[in-house]
């Protein structure tokens, strides 16, 4: 068996169904679920219309590369939303369409780590645990950087020491950040993108909440249009992640796709066709008419908006809570272990929060997830308004 194996974690959920172990919930109350990322809001009918309108392309083997028309309309989306040069993104070469960024997250490693040069890889801590399992697998060692109240829960890339920057070979960004929301800057991902450059180490942008954001002012910035306005129209050395999962509500359709550098995209196609992980083409027709509206966006964005705003109305006086940046969680401060918060809420209120130390790692000295859970604004309206008052009242107790 490979070694690097057994240097992975159990996965989050599986920690915390061993902390449920042997806990009885309360009986008298409905379970409401804010554990998990899941939307539960309704996928948009005309996508799931064009999905059994299109069946029959299960009769065909689809090709890695994906669809041209899918292809097309993944870049259309880039440049519309992201403010790129009409002619700067190629859907021939810089578009790869993928099983969801999950999968391509992790495999994205595996194709670009020279493992022979031992090789860091730079992530956010707390993080998606995709990224440090891909570490791991691709041969190379993780470095953590922790996002702490202290530092806006941001990475603070001024303190990376410069021999990191040196062996670093991959930076895994997560903007809007699972779990805590926040948003990194346009000038911040400009100077990171300046470092890519100087130390010759590749960007892999996880922007897969970046559609869920509280002012319609103000999106979120993507790392191609950071790249584009600083002259980088090539977009060396980046490469975003995208996903219909959050942004329409569509996690079981797994469809996203990856963007960016046309050299690294190549190299990265070519280990996919050996990978086996083509979308299934009435996926891909189905992803098309996702990418192509952005009303069903809108009116996602909407409830979430009201959802956050009267959640924090409802918790605001008997706690801290603000609101993120972006995204669909609350990265919430408990008042003792964030472990023992879990589990008696579970057990009074029958509520299943996630621990934020099972999403982060020790680094420096400190746990930066220990004395947070991850809320998951998921559910529908009525269940997370009902899941706040029944926090409120736990708290209160």
């Amino acid at each position: 068996m490979n070694p690097e194996l057994d240097k992975l974690h159990p996965y989050p959920f599986e920690k915390l169904t061993s902390l449920k172990q042997g806990s009885v919930a309360n009986p008298n109350v409905n379970h409401i679920a804010l554990s998990i990322g899941e939307p539960k809001h309704a996928s948009p009918q005309f996508v799931l219309d064009t999905l059994t309108q299109q069946v029959a392309g299960v009769s065909a083997y689809p090709l890695t590369k994906g669809l041209p028309e899918l292809r097309q309309a993944i870049a259309d989306w880039l440049i519309t939303r992201f403010h790129l040069p009409q002619d700067s993104l190629s859907a021939d070469d810089q578009v790869i369409p993928v099983n969801g960024t999950r999968e391509a997250l992790f495999a994205f490693a595996q194709a670009v780590i020279n493992k022979e040069t031992s090789p860091l890889i730079i992530m956010p801590n707390p993080f998606y645990q995709i990224y440090e399992g891909a570490c791991y697998l691709a041969g190379a060692e993780p470095y953590f950087l922790n996002t702490t109240a202290e530092n806006n829960y941001l990475p603070d890339f001024n303190a990376v020491p410069k021999n990191v920057w040196q062996r670093c070979q991959l930076l895994y960004l997560c903007s809007p950040g699972n779990p805590t929301g926040a948003v990194i800057d346009k000038d911040t991902l400009q100077q990171l993108i300046k470092f890519s450059q100087k130390y010759d180490f590749i960007i892999a942008s996880d922007e897969c909440y970046s559609e869920i954001y509280f002012d319609e002012t103000t999106p979120p910035t993507g790392i191609l249009e950071a790249a584009a306005e600083m002259g980088n129209t090539q977009y060396e050395r980046c490469v975003v992640f995208h996903s219909l999962s959050k942004r329409s509500n569509l996690p079981g359709l797994r469809s996203g796709f990856v963007a960016g550098d046309k050299q690294i995209l190549a190299q990265f196609l070519k280990y996919r066709t050996y990978h086996g992980c083509a979308m299934p083409v009435h996926h891909q027709l189905a992803s098309i008419a996702a990418w192509q509206d952005e009303d069903h966006v809108k009116e996602n964005r909407a409830l979430y908006q009201k959802k956050f705003a009267d959640v924090i109305d409802i918790l605001s006086p008997v706690c801290e809570v603000t609101k993120p940046d972006a995204s669909f969680y609350l990265w919430f401060k408990t008042p003792a272990s964030d472990e023992d918060f879990a589990k008696h809420l579970f057990e009074k209120q029958n509520i299943t929060v996630l621990p934020g130390r099972y999403l982060s790692r020790e680094a420096d000295g400190v746990n930066p997830g220990s004395g947070h859970v991850r809320m998951a604004l998921v559910a529908p309206y009525d269940e997370c308004i009902e899941a706040a008052r029944r926090i409120r009242d736990f708290l209160s107790e």
